[in-house]
């Protein structure tokens, strides 16, 4: 598959907005940097496997308990039938655990959404652009590589607390990445460990009930740094998507500044698929133990037309 270009070429239409991707795909298209995995990078990935071991990457969909940023906990509600139980659910927000953004997650406050969408493009009578529809038929299949800053930052002497925003900068993933003898490879699905996840599940009840009392103002979290420089780096690395196991892939909290804030550059500029509460943990110590960074990732989000994100359904598989 042939490299996209590089940040600094970017748009390719001068009358696209700045170092945007619109139109990198065609004008229609609604997958953005998940165009970049396709039969070699499943070939990669199955070729990653070595131990056959399988690890689940899905957090339970109670957690975080409460849950963050005003969304309901899920409730759910078996009942019995003329053979045996069915159930339902209430209150479920499909980006309250481990998850997916689909590109219509979030908007540019200038530029709107990825490949130029409006609002109103997002509606199903409009054909629900941007939707989660698009990832799940395509299906999320490639080679995952771990990227473990929290082991190697403590490594340095430099252990994270995940109660506290911690900004890991491009030369943080490098020297993990360098450290773990990872060769990115077009169309790899990097998955970012930033140690928060374990913190949080060692949290007491009070801790958790005060986070997600005001998430936007109270909740600090460690994670990528927002710069533009975080984007060039991705960007350039040639991955499909990026995930993590913190609430929001980059530090938190935020101001939502177009210039600080990795959201409104990733997703609508650059249609980049983001992860994000990814349970690492077991992974991670694979990982840590037979020193191999990579493995085959499988992942199916739900088929929903014109959702705005998903459980992940994520597997990776060494």
């Amino acid at each position: 598959m042939k490299d996209p270009p590089r940040y600094r070429d970017l748009p390719l239409d001068q009358s696209m907005p700045p170092r945007s991707a619109w139109g990198l795909w065609g004008k229609d298209d609604e997958l953005g940097t998940l165009n970049l995995l396709g039969t070699e990078q499943v070939q990669r990935g199955m070729q990653s496997v070595r131990s056959h071991k399988v690890f689940s990457l899905n957090w339970k969909l109670e957690e975080p308990n409460p849950p963050f940023y005003g969304r309901g906990a899920i409730q759910h509600h078996p009942f019995p039938n003329e053979v045996g139980f069915d159930d339902s659910y209430d209150s479920f927000y499909p980006q309250s655990s481990t998850q997916w953004d689909a590109l219509g997650h979030v908007e540019h406050p200038e530029y709107g959404f990825y490949n130029g969408r409006k609002r109103e493009d997002m509606a199903a009578a409009n054909g629900a652009r941007n939707g989660m529809h698009n990832y799940a038929r395509k299906g999320i299949v490639g080679r995952g590589v771990l990227l473990d800053v929290a082991r190697y930052l403590a490594s340095q002497g430099q252990p994270i607390d995940g109660s506290q925003r911690r900004d890991f900068t491009v030369a943080d993933l490098e020297a993990t990445r360098q450290a773990a003898g990872i060769t990115y490879e077009t169309g790899d699905i990097l998955v970012i460990r930033s140690g928060w996840m374990n913190w949080y599940e060692s949290a007491d009840a009070q801790t958790r009930a005060t986070l997600a009392d005001d998430s936007i103002n109270l909740l600090k979290t460690p994670g990528i740094s927002g710069g533009e420089d975080m984007a060039e780096y991705l960007w350039d690395s040639h991955v499909a998507a990026v995930a993590s196991d913190c609430p929001a892939v980059e530090a938190w909290p935020h101001e939502l500044k177009v210039d600080s804030y990795l959201h409104f550059r990733l997703i609508p500029l650059l249609g980049m698929a983001l992860g994000e509460m990814w349970y690492l943990e077991q992974l991670a110590d694979e990982c840590a133990k037979d020193r191999c960074y990579s493995f085959m990732l499988v992942s199916a989000p739900l088929n929903k037309f014109g959702g705005v994100g998903s459980p992940a359904n994520v597997l990776a598989i060494k």
